[in-house]
């Protein structure tokens, strides 16, 4: 039998738990092969893997209603034990909010594609989420990675992009690995200070909770009970995208950013993102969300701006643009 514990932290475990552990012993009877005890603040299970897996994930389920509602009953677990993941409607996520940021800003989906983002990374462990500069998709995937972790979800997030210059060549850069890589990442920085106090920012990095590593890093792992977060994919080579695609291990989950009209690789290599979208589309599991240009947040030039890049780009195809 294999055996999981889970750390019950910062809860009342009345509210949580039930009257006499009522709600966990509702989950037990479910689960007659498994024994789940709840000792104190803490809950283990012992079973087989298939068993196990589903029990943390309704356990997990409830967690985050706690910690929306504050409290847990048996009508709740009752409803948690027989949803399927693919059954949380869309309409349901429109108020929720994903989690508060560092300032205490509540951060939640802005539109409905967004929304669908939301949705597609609850229902998949592996979610493409395709669309122009400006439309949330990284901000999303960060926000639901730090969710998953404060939920204890996972146990640790991993975050990555492609080193790849846009159209500068930027030379020689000082400094240690971090220091060379830093100005490749700051998005991701950005997006982590937003929704991580600083101090706590700084000891999850410290104790690799928070790994932010460039895609080299990533080859002969196995990533299991982590978040992982490939942003501007459309710059990986379609060897470099296998290779990202193949490491998710057991527990985890995997998002994918991208925008296919801004790759930086040479005219002669194709794209891993374009390349993966194509063959995996189909692929049960594997969720696939396309932002448009009217989901764009930013400054609302940055809307009009990608609207004529993508009306000249459609008037004028890649390959008639070098004959001009």
């Amino acid at each position: 039998m294999v055996e999981k514990v889970i750390q019950l932290e910062e809860i009342s475990l009345v509210d949580f738990l039930g009257v006499e552990n009522a709600n966990i012993k509702e989950i037990a009877q479910a689960f007659p092969n498994s024994k789940i005890i709840a000792r104190g603040s803490e809950i283990r299970i012992k079973g087989n893997d298939t068993e196990i897996v589903r029990i943390n994930e309704i356990i997990n389920s409830l967690l985050e209603h706690y910690n929306k509602y504050s409290k847990v009953t048996l009508d709740n677990v009752q409803v948690y034990l027989h949803a399927r993941p693919d059954q949380i409607p869309l309409h349901d996520l429109a108020d929720d909010i994903i989690l508060y940021g560092a300032k205490g800003t509540a951060i939640k989906p802005r539109g409905h594609n967004q929304l669908k983002l939301v949705q597609a990374i609850y229902n998949n462990d592996l979610v493409f989420a395709l669309g122009p500069a400006g439309t949330g998709k990284t901000y999303i995937a960060v926000a639901m990675a730090v969710r998953a972790l404060k939920n204890k979800m996972v146990k640790k997030l991993i975050i990555t992009r492609p080193a790849v210059e846009a159209g500068e060549n930027l030379g020689f850069l000082p400094g240690d690995l971090k220091e060379k890589i830093d100005p490749y990442l700051r998005p991701i920085y950005d997006a982590l200070e937003d929704m991580i106090p600083s101090e706590k920012l700084k000891f999850y990095q410290e104790k690799n909770v928070i790994e932010i590593a460039p895609l080299a890093y990533m080859r002969g792992r196995t990533l299991s009970n982590a978040f992982v977060l490939l942003d501007e994919a459309q710059n990986t080579t379609q060897m470099q995208m296998k290779m990202v695609l193949t490491r998710l291990g057991e527990h985890s989950k995997m998002v994918i950013t991208g925008d296919e009209s801004q790759i930086d690789l040479p005219r002669n290599q194709k794209s891993g993102l374009i390349h993966a979208a194509d063959i995996l589309r189909d692929t049960e599991g594997i969720g696939f969300v396309r932002m448009e240009s009217k989901d764009v947040i930013r400054h609302q030039l940055v809307k009009k701006i990608v609207m004529a890049y993508d009306k000249f780009e459609a008037q004028h195809p890649p390959h008639q643009q070098g004959k001009q």
